[in-house]
């Protein structure tokens, strides 16, 4: 690991660096609305979203390459596809509970699908590995700012709104009888969600982002009482978890969005084991 931070330092490793600082600053993002996504339970609906993007990226680049819109950039058409997929699978949940699973499956797959002929269409080869796999070696300085704005308005929500957000997490029913519109403020924090979701698929990945979303707020559920504790908690364990993958991906040769997942998911399983072999003993 201190080589890592050393190589980190090496002002002939810019991209190195640079991808530490995204995994930094994209801890913040990732472990607040984590936290909302695991304690809400809507990890499923966070993975329709991500799917979904994948259709909008192929509309980018369809529509830039092959209808001539250079301004209609792959992660411009991921933003719209994400919100629009938000705010379906928000309508449909608060309106019409018993088709929920069947509507966020069928977005699932159309939104792949979708993406998959949109690049059919569209001539030349692209390399989609980043986008599904994610790399954080290819991130540039925009990337970086796109984060950096990201955790502002994240942080700057969940603070003015932390009250609300709490009771809507925790029990819809008492939140809509203190007069809280609760309906508003879940598509509110699935848009939310999508945004998190676009802006750090070039970390891990379409596949994966749901993992890294997911797996430090539900490894900080075990050690807090307290929805701000398992937001700080997670974003502790968003940079170890992103930080040894780095390491690891770095002195192995590896992927490293798959190998800053294998760290999560290994200690997830870990703490998920040992809180069993607890309650038993």
């Amino acid at each position: 690991m201190s080589s890592f931070f050393s190589a980190v330092m090496d002002p002939d490793n810019g991209f190195l660096r640079l991808a530490f600082y995204v995994s930094a600053l994209s801890s913040v993002s990732f472990g607040i609305v984590g936290a909302y996504v695991v304690t809400r339970r809507i990890s499923y609906i966070a993975g329709s979203i991500s799917h979904c993007v994948f259709g909008g990226i192929g509309l980018g680049l369809f529509l830039q390459n092959r209808v001539g819109l250079s301004w209609f950039d792959p992660m411009v058409g991921a933003v719209l596809a994400a919100l629009f997929s938000a705010v379906i699978i928000g309508f449909v949940s608060l309106k019409m509970k018993q088709r929920e699973d069947t509507v966020i499956g069928a977005l699932w797959a159309v939104g792949m699908a979708a993406g998959l002929i949109f690049i059919d269409l569209t001539p030349g080869y692209f390399d989609m590995t980043s986008y599904l796999f994610g790399d954080v070696l290819l991130l540039s300085d925009k990337d970086l700012y796109l984060v950096a704005g990201l955790d502002i308005l994240v942080a700057g929500f969940s603070i003015f709104f932390y009250n609300i957000l709490l009771a809507v997490s925790f029990d819809e029913e008492f939140a809509y009888l203190r007069g809280i519109h609760s309906g508003l403020f879940y598509i509110l924090l699935l848009c939310l969600t999508a945004l998190t979701v676009v802006l750090l698929i070039r970390i891990v990945g379409i596949i994966m982002v749901i993992a890294l979303l997911t797996l430090p707020a539900a490894v900080a559920g075990h050690f807090s009482k307290r929805l701000w504790q398992m937001m700080i908690y997670s974003i502790l364990l968003c940079m170890a978890f992103s930080f040894t993958g780095l390491a690891v991906s770095f002195s192995m040769n590896l992927s490293s969005g798959p190998t800053i997942i294998l760290v999560a998911g290994t200690v997830y399983l870990v703490t998920l084991m040992g809180g069993l072999f607890l309650k038993r003993s």
